[in-house]
C-alpha cells in the first residue's frame, strides 16, 4: 500500500527529498518544512509525482 513520493520545493521546483506514504491512510497531498539544497534554506516542500 506504500508508494512512493518525491518532496518538491515550493521557491525552486526541484525535487530533493524522496519518501513512501500510505495513500490509503492519507489520500491528502504531504507538506512539510524541509532543507533545499538549492536556496540554501528552509523552505516548505510538496507532494509531487517521482
Amino acid at each position: 500500500m506504500r508508494e512512493l513520493i518525491a518532496l518538491e520545493c515550493t521557491v525552486c521546483k526541484n525535487k530533493n527529498y524522496y519518501t513512501t506514504k500510505n495513500k490509503r491512510k492519507h489520500p491528502g497531498k504531504f507538506n512539510i518544512n524541509k532543507f533545499c539544497k538549492f536556496c540554501r534554506k528552509y523552505t516548505e516542500h510538496k507532494e509531487a509525482k517521482p
